[in-house]
């Protein structure tokens, strides 16, 4: 059986430190960098952080909207990041947000963590507010092979705060209930520990939920550009497996391109801030 999703992110994290770079090419960013706001441009711009994040971070995550909005030419230039940043050793989460039921849930699935699939990755994001039980043909896909599902739960959003706090009939917040169903399947002997992990945001004070218990990885989007620090991360994710927390950066990083030595820079400094920090 195939590492699991969160061992595989465990030895990545120990070999260069915990940082997830963002890949987000939107239309002001490819303006900034010079490039055009077409295919060409996007292959360039993947092109740029692939050779500046190769062995320098853990994991790579390209926010799939920015692809999507260009058509068939943006998923094939998405194919190709997927392809390139999983030749250059880095991890791929595919930042979807995926999330429906039955068949639907099981071709997202097939699409994002299957083998035979062009677009899969080494893992993807899911909106659990169909039931996390909805997402089992994602779970269970990412489970045999070796790949994760990263669930939001806590997002820093100010529009999703009041619905994921909202108390729910036996006690605890919406947010809270999913993580602790997170904690449950982790914890079971269905699927492989690790397989299931959380969106947990940076910039957020800790819920009731310890997610220490958690028992998957942590993607904590909100560092840098939307306030959040080494320090915040230390404190906020205090207790959680070594290796299990991936702090997430995009505009912070991506605002230092486009040479990419620039990039590595910025990012090999700001993950020995997060090392150092995270102990």
């Amino acid at each position: 059986m195939a590492d699991s999703f969160g061992d595989r992110v465990a030895a990545a994290v120990a070999r260069t430190g915990p940082l997830c770079a963002g890949i987000d090419p939107s239309s002001g960013l490819l303006e900034a960098w010079g490039l055009r706001d077409d295919a060409q441009g996007l292959r360039s711009f993947c092109a740029t952080c692939v050779e500046g994040f190769a062995d320098v971070v853990a994991v790579v995550k390209p926010q799939v909207a920015f692809f999507e909005r260009h058509g068939a030419v943006g998923l094939a230039e998405l194919e190709r990041l997927v392809a390139e940043a999983t030749a250059a050793g880095l991890i791929v989460i595919a930042d979807a947000k995926r999330g429906d039921i039955d068949s639907t849930a099981a071709a997202y699935a097939d699409a994002w963590l299957g083998e035979a699939s062009p677009l899969a990755a080494d893992a993807v994001t899911v909106h659990p507010y169909l039931g996390l039980g909805a997402l089992s043909p994602l779970v269970d896909l990412a489970a045999a092979n070796g790949k994760g599902v990263l669930v939001v739960a806590r997002s820093s959003n100010p529009e999703g705060r009041e619905l994921q706090q909202a108390v729910t009939a036996t006690g605890p917040g919406v947010e809270d209930m999913l993580l602790g169903e997170i904690a449950e399947l982790n914890g079971s002997a269905a699927i492989p520990t690790g397989t299931v992990g959380a969106v947990v945001g940076a910039t957020l004070e800790p819920s009731a939920f310890a997610l220490s218990q958690l028992g998957g990885v942590i993607l904590a989007p909100g560092l840098g550009a939307q306030g959040a620090g080494p320090s915040d991360i230390a404190a906020r994710f205090a207790g959680c497996s070594p290796g299990s927390v991936l702090p997430s950066s995009s505009r912070g990083l991506l605002n230092q391109g486009p040479d990419p030595a620039d990039l590595g820079r910025s990012a090999r400094s700001l993950n020995r801030e997060l090392a150092a920090a995270l102990g």
